[in-house]
């Protein structure tokens, strides 16, 4: 095995992805714990409540003042931290994330789980042009913060799912954004430089995902040019609710496998 490609840490940080309680990890903690593991999921700043919290305190000057440079320098501080370079796992803007933070070396491997996009990788879907015009927020202040409805919540996030989960994930999980951040993914601030040697990564995609289509994860994997540390994986079925549908510790697992190899 390629010594590079070897990956011995231990430890993992989960990053959280936007309109999400951190919470939404704790099932994967406790997997990757019983795995021998120690795990962390910090939530991001001003998201330390719960989700129902989080909910009444909308509209939030301080989520609304959320950037994405400031969030990924928050994560990097969290992982410098450790003893040893971690894994870094994360979902949407939290894959996003984890593509940053191995472009910055500061991670021994890292599994974004269909992320966001990276600056330039775009797709002209409807369902995901439908699904973030509302977090976007063009028009409105962004000094106030964005609560996806409970529509949206259905279409963007839990599509083929029984209304009565739908209703119940939304209550646990579904919490105020910055309007800034989403925009912030079309930026510079999420460049990433394809070209550059990095940790082993692994991209993850969901055939029923509406925010971030499956094609576009696929486009974010193939403009990686070092392939041999890049791997992409396609599940069937999986919404963008994906750290939480009935299919979770199958991902789980396949992760866990990946992270072996």
């Amino acid at each position: 095995m390629d010594s590079y490609r070897k990956i011995e840490s231990k430890t993992i940080v989960f990053i959280t992805g936007a309109f999400v309680s951190s919470s939404c990890w704790d099932n994967w903690v406790t997997y990757f714990e019983m795995e021998g593991y120690t795990c962390i999921a910090p939530p991001w700043p001003n998201k330390e409540a719960p989700a129902a919290a989080l909910r009444a305190l909308h509209p939030s000057k301080a989520i609304a003042s959320t950037r994405l440079a400031g969030l990924v320098d928050y994560y990097a501080d969290q992982v410098k931290k450790l003893h040893q370079k971690p894994i870094v796992i994360g979902h949407s803007m939290g894959g996003l994330i984890v593509q940053l933070l191995l472009q910055r070396n500061l991670v021994s491997a890292g599994v974004a789980i269909h992320p966001v996009a990276p600056q330039g990788v775009i797709s002209f879907s409807w369902s995901m042009l439908k699904s973030v015009w509302g977090p976007l927020g063009y028009f409105t202040s962004v000094d106030k913060s964005f609560m996806m409805s409970f529509k949206q919540w259905q279409f963007a996030f839990t599509n083929d799912m029984p209304e009565a989960e739908q209703r119940a994930t939304y209550e646990a999980y579904a919490i105020p954004e910055s309007k800034l951040i989403s925009r912030d993914g079309l930026t510079k601030v999420a460049h990433i430089d394809f070209t550059k040697f990095h940790a082993p990564l692994l991209i993850t995609a969901g055939t029923e995902d509406h925010i971030v289509p499956e094609a576009l994860n696929y486009a974010n994997y193939k403009k990686y040019q070092s392939f041999a540390t890049t791997s992409y994986k396609s599940f069937k079925g999986r919404n963008h609710f994906v750290l939480g549908q009935p299919t979770w510790l199958q991902d789980a697992e396949y992760i866990y496998k990946w992270l072996q190899q």
